[in-house]
Order: structure tokens, then sequence, then C-alpha cells
């Protein structure tokens, strides 16, 4: 037990907390689009974010929660999530929850090599052999003739590509920014955009009969959020990185308790490789800065 009161043992159970909320997010999207509008389901997603957390932080911060010292890069970054979400709900349409949230882990390993370009980050060879163990998982779960193998795969794909220019964007801003200013300003730009979008597809009648499932999406988006956040604030990203993939592991359960699916073999081996690739580079992460840390280098973000 005094493990899990130190702040490394907090944030990992915190961050173990915000996977299984972004696997119930995701499994409650899936459902929730047989039900309402997708169009309606993202626009209060985003409302639910800004207004809920401009509710709880605003009376202790108050005027310190909208200061931001880089408004183009709040704006940027809310509509890459924004970009997320929208291939995430329609994707989830289509695809199994698990091979899904399996495919969208490549993202650290793909804003790992965008780093490399965009911020002249040194990228070790090993951690270009994790890649291409990772891209050889998603090829195992997606091929030809599987399961999954379809049009929507776009989907994940586009995803994939848009939270690693996220993460990136995250990486080299990170500091700069009171995170629970992001987590506002994120919330923000994503109900200013869906809103002028959302009377295009609005049913007053879907949102009064399945109003818990709207609330359901928002509450599980904005507090699994705050959850990362919180982690974060107790243990460094090495330390918890790690730990995200379990949001695999939760989403092949809710896949097969809600949905009754279950991978094939082929499928499971790729989700396995996914996996142990993203852990491998998390874990690498770590091990290079315990390096850079021995040798009196500043830590880099």
């Amino acid at each position: 037990m005094t493990f899990w009161r130190s702040p490394q043992g907090s944030g990992i159970a915190l961050i173990v907390l915000a996977t299984l909320c972004f696997a119930a997010l995701d499994t409650a999207t899936k459902y929730g689009t047989t039900l309402a509008p997708v169009l309606m389901l993202l626009w209060f997603r985003y409302v639910f974010q800004a207004v809920a957390t401009f509710v709880l932080r605003f009376p202790v911060q108050r005027a310190r929660l909208l200061a931001s010292a880089n408004p183009r890069f709040q704006m940027l970054r809310g509509m890459l999530l924004l970009i997320c979400s929208v291939c995430s709900f329609f994707g989830l349409q289509h695809l199994p929850v698990g091979e899904f949230t399996a495919m969208v882990m490549l993202s650290p390993l793909v804003a790992t090599a965008l780093a490399a370009w965009a911020l002249k980050s040194h990228v070790s060879p090993l951690r270009w052999w994790l890649m291409v163990g990772g891209l050889l998982g998603v090829w195992l779960v997606v091929r030809p003739g599987g399961q999954v193998f379809s049009w929507a795969l776009l989907f994940p794909v586009l995803l994939v590509i848009s939270y690693a220019w996220f993460q990136v964007l995250t990486s080299r801003l990170s500091g700069e920014e009171d995170p629970y200013t992001t987590h506002f300003y994120t919330g923000l730009v994503g109900a200013v955009v869906m809103s002028p979008i959302v009377v295009f597809s609005w049913s007053t009648a879907a949102l009064t009969a399945h109003w818990p499932w709207f609330m359901l999406i928002g509450f599980f988006g904005t507090y699994g959020h705050l959850l990362l956040i919180r982690a974060f604030m107790r243990a460094s990203a090495p330390v918890l990185s790690p730990y995200l993939y379990t949001q695999i592991a939760f989403a092949m359960l809710s896949g097969w308790l809600f949905f009754s699916h279950v991978p094939d073999a082929l499928a499971w081996l790729g989700i396995a490789v996914i996996a142990a690739s993203g852990v491998g580079n998390a874990l690498l992460s770590a091990h290079e800065l315990s390096r850079r840390l021995a040798a009196g280098a500043p830590a880099r973000r």
C-alpha cells in the first residue's frame, strides 16, 4: 500500500484509470452512434469538456485558467484532437473496439518518427526497429482477408497521423502552458467548431431519449484526460508511458463483453506485437532519459 501512496505509484494508478476511461469512451461511442447522430455526440463531448473544466477549475485558478501564452498552439492542438475524435467516432461505427484501439496505439511510434523529421530529434536504430515491429503488428491486424479489412481502415490511419502530430506539438510546447488551461481550450475549440456543424444533424428527440449516453461520452472523454493530467503531474512520462497500453486490454475486454467480438489468431498476434513495440519504445525512452541524467545532461521532454 505504501507504493500506491507514493507519487510514482499514484501516477501509475491514475494512468491505468485514464486508459479504462478511454476504453469506456470508445465502447460508449460505438453503441451511442447507433442511437444518435454522430455529429451531435461529437458536439456534446466537447461542450461537456469545456463546461466541466471551467466549472471545476475557474473557482481555483480564476483568470489564470484563461491565460494562454500560445493561443495559436491551443487552437491547432484543439483542431488536431477534434480530427482524432471525428476519426474515432466514425471509425468505431465500422470497426471492433479492440482492433481499433490497438491500431491507434501505434501513435507514439509514429510521433517518434515525426519528431525525428520535424524537430530533428535523434532516433536510435533500435527505436526504428520497434517502429517496423509496430507496423508489422498493424499489418497482421488489418491484412487482406482479415476480420477488419475494409475501407473504414482509413479512419484509424488518419487518426494515428493526426494524434502523432498532436503528441509532437504537445511535447514541443509542454511546460509553457498550464495543463488545465490547455484542457479547457481543447474542449472550447472542439465545441466552437462543432456548434455550426451540428445543426445539420440535430435531433432533439435523440437527445431527450438517449441523454445518458451523451453524458457518458462527455464524462469519460473529459474525466479520462483529467486523470491523464493528474498522472503526469505525479510521475514522469518514461515511468507512465508503458501503462498506456493497458487500454488495449480494456478495449479487448469491452469488445467481448458488449459486442461479443473476439479477434482471430493472427489479429491477436498483431495486437501483441503492437503492444510489445509500444512498451519497448516507452522503456527505451526511460533508459535514454536515465543515461542523460547520469551523464549530467538536461532532461528533454
